[in-house]
Formats: structure tokens, sequence, C-alpha cells
């Protein structure tokens, strides 16, 4: 499946194509979708360019996501997907400049593609070209990720008040420590992909600012390009120190859930000393030996059974005073 966009009426419409053959020359961005190998081949007849399969897309090295083929721009970056959900992942998009329009090829729906395709159909610049196509879509990207970051770095907060609230008010301990077990790993699992993508950004501004250098864009793009350099690292830097915070939730977790299985190994390891003198002496006077004295005794019975309160009280008695309890 693949789109194509044309200028019309200070706007970018999506252009109806019955005959592949025919594409539109005034096309300014082609955007293919999962493409057939016959939507390869008229794209690649109208650009003149040769469009990456899904494999080449999905390679890591440097020199197979960012480089120069026949005068076009091939760019490839890691853009999230499924972002509000509790299965996100990450996808391929090969964004590629040949003159001045713009082919992207994907195989997933990053949500800042739709978005830049219904502003662009709103309005648009009377001059548009596939450069400011794919400038709204990398601010768009961009833009995601900060909005991302920004919701993980809520949740986080709340998951620290969660851990870090007064004793009084916990309850359900189990299935409250577990549920935030859960979010931690989802959250640290979100923000490593958030920062894989800029990461994957970030290489492709600054690739796209050395090629361009020798080209006459205009000033505005220019300082454009530069803010997506600082965007970008900023939220970088904001991502590693959300994943830095997340480790330290995540071991403050574990400490306050070691320390609720020590109160509770504590717990019964004082049960067993206390009742351990009781169990002997209701052992000893539980014999059924023919010679004990014991045995005629008239107030033997209620003597043992002091012995055995005795017996409790004093061990929890001194583990009170020492504060063990």
């Amino acid at each position: 499946m693949f789109s194509v966009f044309v200028h019309s009426d200070s706007s970018l419409k999506k252009a109806a194509v019955q005959d592949l053959s025919a594409l539109p020359e005034s096309a300014v961005w082609i955007d293919l979708v999962k493409p057939s190998q016959q939507e390869d081949r008229a794209v690649e007849r109208l650009a003149g360019i040769a469009i990456p399969t899904r494999e080449d897309m999905q390679e890591i090295e440097i020199s197979s996501r960012l480089y120069i083929e026949n005068g076009a721009r091939y760019m490839t970056a890691t853009l999230m997907c499924n972002s509000d959900s509790d299965m996100p992942r990450t996808t391929a998009v090969t964004f590629i400049l040949s003159g001045h329009r713009l082919v992207t090829v994907r195989y997933d729906e990053p949500k800042p593609f739709a978005l830049v395709e219904n502003k662009l159909a709103r309005a648009c610049s009377a001059s548009i070209t596939g450069e400011m196509v794919l400038m709204e879509l990398l601010d768009a990207v961009i833009d995601r990720c900060a909005d991302i970051l920004e919701r993980v770095g809520a949740d986080v907060d709340q998951v620290s008040h969660d851990i870090f609230e007064p004793e009084a008010e916990r309850h359900g301990h189990a299935k409250q420590y577990s549920r935030i077990l859960i979010t931690i790993g989802r959250k640290g699992d979100l923000t490593s992909k958030v920062r894989e993508s800029l990461v994957s950004i970030g290489r492709l501004v600054t690739f796209l600012s050395a090629v361009m250098e020798g080209v006459k864009w205009s000033k505005d793009m220019r300082e454009q390009l530069k803010t997506q350099q600082r965007d970008v690292a900023s939220l970088t830097d904001h991502a590693s120190y959300l994943s830095n915070k997340i480790t330290f939730v995540l071991d403050a977790m574990l400490g306050v859930v070691n320390l609720e299985q020590n109160n509770i190994i504590k717990l019964f390891s004082v049960m067993a000393v206390v009742l351990m003198p009781p169990t002997l002496i209701a052992s000893i006077y539980g014999m059924n030996f023919k010679n004990m004295p014991e045995l005629d005794w008239a107030h033997g019975y209620p003597f043992a059974l002091v012995a055995m309160v005795a017996a409790a009280v004093v061990p929890y008695w001194v583990f009170k005073l020492k504060k063990w309890l």
C-alpha cells in the first residue's frame, strides 16, 4: 500500500492513483506502507531510486542506515509504535530524499505520520518540498518521544510514591508489590526503546545536517535542523536520567520486599523460640513412665500449665525489652 501526496490549494492532498505506471510527476511525498514489488518498481521508476528491502532496513550499522546513492539521501531511523499500549515496540522507517521529493518506507504505523498527514492536509506552504515534509515528520517524531518520556516520568513518580508511602496506608502488600514491579519493568522497557529511537534520530539529524552543507536550504530550515539537534540531545539525556531513576526505584522496591520478607521470617523465628520452652515442658510431663513422681501430684496439671505460660511469656518479655520485636 502506498500514498502519493501532491500540492493543491495551499495543502498537501492525497492523490488518487489508479495506474501504477502513471504516478504523478508533481508528487511531493510518497509514503510506502508494506509495499508490494509492483509498488516498489513503480516508485523506483518515478523517483529514479532503489527502494530498500525490509531486511536492509533492519541493518544496524551506520553505513547501511545513512548513505548517499545516485544523488539520493537514504536515512533509516528507529521509531516508536504502540507506545500507549502494554506492548510498545520499535520499527525501522527509511526516509529517502531524491531531488525535492520525499519517499518514506515503513512496515508499521507510527503515530507521527498520521499527525503530519492531517496537518499538511489542512494547510502548508505554497512552495512545499520533500525536505519540508521531512522536517515536519522529524518534528512530530521528536515531539512524540518527548510526550512519551513525560508520561513515563509521571508514572515513575507515582510508583515512587507507592513504594515510600507511610506503612500504615499499605494494604494488600503482595498484590501491590507485584503490580509495582510489573509497572517498573514496563516503564524501563519503554524508556529504553525511546532512548534507542532518540539515538537513531540524532544520528539521522547529524547526517542530514552534514550532507546539506552544500545545499541551498532556507535559513528557517537550517535553524529548525539545529533546534532538532538540541532537542534530541536534551531528550536523550532525559531518557538516561529516567533510566537511572527507574533503576533506583527498582532497587528500592526490592529492598522493601526484602524488609517485608525479613520481618516475616523474624516473626516465625521469635514464635519458634517463644514456643520452644512450653513444648519442652509439655513433652516432659507428657511422658507416661510408671515411676514418674509427678504423676501423683494433686496440683501437677495446673503447675505444668503455669510453667508453660511462664516459659512462653519470659522470652517474649525479654525480646520486647531488647526491642527485637
